[in-house]
């Protein structure tokens, strides 16, 4: 007994010495702590003694176990801030233009010497660069034309076969003709829309949610039916079966997996329910997937294609936030508008571009892209945990922020004096980009409210453009 109380007591005191690291920010979010063998060896203590320690530390939620990776520091819940509320329902369903406001945030935002928060792509050096050049020598070595001719109009057959793969992480069961490769997942998208309604018709979508969705609808003559989304679990279903009801929703457009700009992830339950709802009415879903891959967690959460028994699931996705975003390769799973979606691609499209076709078949069907992606999830966790941690200290305490479990966006509730748009602009002149609430809603509303991309490395320039943004917040407040 005496050995056991000694024991007990050697691994709460290890534990403690680190908690203080972690109290004091000598140890940070996202920082990877020793090993347990290291740590037994550096302490002089033995590896169930040094396992207990980090057992303690975990079940008090200020590390993490990482799968095949290690132990990192993590936030503890108290350290948040509070989330974000969920935006008000719409009276009725209307028609959008935010042109303007895109344009001011976007028009140049591929600027050397400009922080930019508000594009959300991973960052270049995160991208096996050297490895996809191999892929596209490969590509051209083996096509007898160089890659110089057309595709065939539903896509390089090696990339069906392919995405086929990749859809069995999710659970989907899917011939290569069931894939229909698109220019990106806004082509997938738009193709979708156009399936499935006619101008003047209602879609329902999140509140908030992605900004170039609006732009979509407008092109289209659609109406917008914004639905409440709960920053943790997503759709409203119950506000959803009314709305549909009230508005007469022709079709439903979702990103249930780790939703942008709030990082919400339906509980896939509530993804079976939604399907079922949707099924009753004969009602199109079109899910946009293209951030299900980017989980945090140890397991992949199920799609809304998972629990499509009649087809009318429309699957979007893409490789432009996981791979190679200028190669523009995206796909749709269109179910029973298959015909529908090649007959548009063929009318607007012909074919999508055959060397990046061929270059990212070649990549995924020599292995490489599972192991990339297992580095990616890592850096970009890491990095939306080390830019919450810097949200947190040098923001005013009043700031609202979400927790997403997957992607690398964070959503920002700010004090209600703070007009994110005019922010923008004041945050342009010190070669900061964010991207304001008003960009995610067709009323153009959340206007105190913003979205960071966390998609580059952290670094000093990153910590110091963020303690920036808190400088000028707090200005903005206190009207200075």
């Amino acid at each position: 007994m005496p050995t056991l109380e000694k024991t007990d007591h050697k691994y709460i005191e290890v534990a403690e010495r680190i908690q203080t690291l972690i109290n004091n920010n000598v140890l940070k979010v996202g920082d990877k702590l020793l090993s347990v063998r290291a740590l037994s060896k550096e302490q002089g203590i033995s590896l169930s003694t040094a396992f207990q320690a980090y057992y303690y530390l975990e079940s008090k939620g200020l590390i993490e176990a990482r799968p095949q990776s290690g132990y990192y520091v993590k936030f503890t819940p108290r350290r948040y801030p509070e989330m974000p509320v969920a935006g008000p329902p719409p009276e009725d369903a209307v028609e959008v233009s935010m042109d303007q406001v895109i344009r001011s945030v976007y028009d140049k935002f591929v600027t050397p010497d400009l922080v930019n928060f508000a594009v959300a792509v991973p960052s270049v050096e995160l991208l096996p660069m050297a490895k996809l050049k191999k892929s596209v020598m490969r590509a051209l070595n083996d096509s007898p034309t160089a890659c110089l001719n057309y595709d065939d109009v539903q896509g390089n057959p090696l990339l069906q076969k392919q995405i086929a793969r990749q859809a069995f992480n999710w659970g989907g069961t899917f011939k290569d003709s069931d894939i229909v490769v698109t220019a990106g997942c806004m082509e997938a998208i738009t193709f979708s829309l156009r399936a499935v309604t006619k101008p003047g018709d209602a879609v329902a979508i999140e509140s908030p949610t992605y900004y170039a969705f609006f732009q979509v609808m407008e092109s289209l003559g659609l109406k917008v039916v914004e639905v409440p989304t709960n920053p943790s679990t997503g759709v409203d279903l119950d506000y959803l079966e009314d709305a549909i009801k009230k508005f007469n929703v022709k079709a439903c457009l979702f990103v249930p997996n780790f939703n942008n700009p709030m990082g919400s992830c339906m509980p896939d339950e509530n993804k079976k329910q939604l399907v079922q709802m949707l099924a009753k009415r004969n009602i199109p879903l079109i899910e946009d997937e293209i951030y299900g891959e980017m989980y945090h967690g140890r397991v992949r959460p199920r799609t809304c294609k998972y629990y499509d028994d009649e087809g009318l699931v429309l699957h979007c996705g893409s490789f432009s936030k996981s791979l190679a975003p200028g190669y523009r390769i995206g796909w749709v799973i269109p179910g029973r508008f298959k015909d529908q979606v090649v007959k548009l691609k063929r009318m607007h499209t012909i074919s999508t571009n055959t060397l990046a076709q061929a270059a990212l078949a070649h990549f995924l069907s020599v292995g490489r892209y599972e192991l990339h992606l297992r580095h990616l999830r890592k850096a970009l966790h890491t990095q939306t945990l080390r830019y919450s941690q810097a949200i947190s200290e040098y923001f005013p305490d009043d700031t609202r922020m979400t927790r997403p479990q997957g992607g690398f966006v964070l959503w920002l509730e700010l004090n209600k004096k703070i007009d994110a748009f005019k922010l923008h602009r004041r945050a342009l002149r010190h070669k900061i980009g964010i991207a304001p609430g008003h960009l995610f809603s067709s009323r153009m509303g959340f206007k105190n409210c913003m979205r960071i991309s966390c998609g580059d490395p952290w670094s000093d320039r990153i910590e110091g453009a963020i303690m920036k943004l808190g400088k000028i917040i707090r200005e903005e407040i206190s009207g200075s």
